[in-house]
């Protein structure tokens, strides 16, 4: 007989919840049937707690925490939705918009984008800051992808996949501040990185339109992020199957 996983009850929001005690603040969150932003989250990835959309208030804590990396305890106090928080999050977007080029018009992703779905989510219609216009480059070198670094927010969504699902890890992040940037390989174009497999699982796990296909036209782009859970599970399952 199986036995039952240990669980614990907190207060999510002025109701409790029970999970299991090796559960994250936002399965948590999730399982009582609430939602908080994310971006840099995709289930059946490693989180890194990058974006900090998920920041949750936490009583009895003198910061706020990003519910993505942080394991629920027993008698935890949780608010997900504080006036704090609400500010925070929109200023989180509003920086994200001011530092790139996400001109949705011209957009592969446009009606499919993770950043405008949360920007729409926390009310953002302009940004305080003033826009940075880097110039930044598109990586066309594939035969079958590209790479506009304009729309990268640095997510790390496409490391992760490349590392954990497919085991190429063609990507990684490169430089410091704002010249930090995804890189192919040894900062290489990414058509000439061998390891590429041109499997394609990147581009489904970006959340902008910074990754795309090449056939794909404006507001064309299909992402598939629950792709990286499916080929997780499938992993494991087979990896039971073997034992």
């Amino acid at each position: 007989m199986t036995q039952a996983s240990p669980s614990i009850t907190l207060q999510i929001n002025g109701q409790p919840c029970t999970v299991a005690a090796d559960a994250t603040l936002l399965q948590a969150i999730r399982s009582a049937g609430l939602q908080v932003p994310t971006l840099c989250h995709l289930d059946g990835l490693t989180p890194v707690g990058a974006c900090r959309l998920c920041l949750v208030d936490l009583e009895g804590h003198p910061k706020l925490e990003p519910a993505c990396v942080t394991t629920a305890a027993e008698g935890m106090v949780v608010h997900t939705h504080t006036p704090e928080l609400e500010s925070y999050r929109r200023m989180a977007v509003e920086l994200f918009f001011a530092e790139g080029n996400h001109v949705c018009a011209f957009c592969v992703a446009n009606g499919a984008c993770e950043l405008q779905d949360v920007a729409v989510e926390v009310g953002m219609d302009h940004s305080r800051f003033p826009y940075q216009y880097p110039q930044r480059h598109v990586d066309a070198s594939h035969a079958l992808f590209g790479l506009d670094h304009h729309r990268c927010i640095l997510c790390t969504r496409c490391v992760r996949m490349c590392d954990e699902i497919e085991g190429a890890h063609v990507w990684d992040v490169g430089y410091r501040g704002s010249a930090c940037s995804i890189i192919a390989g040894l900062d290489q174009p990414w058509g000439e990185v061998e390891a590429c497999t041109s499997c394609g699982k990147c581009v489904d796990a970006c959340p902008t339109g910074a990754l795309f296909r090449k056939q794909d036209a404006t507001a064309e782009k299909q992402p598939h992020p629950e792709r990286a859970q499916q080929l997780a599970e499938a992993r494991t399952d087979r990896r039971w199957r073997n034992q």
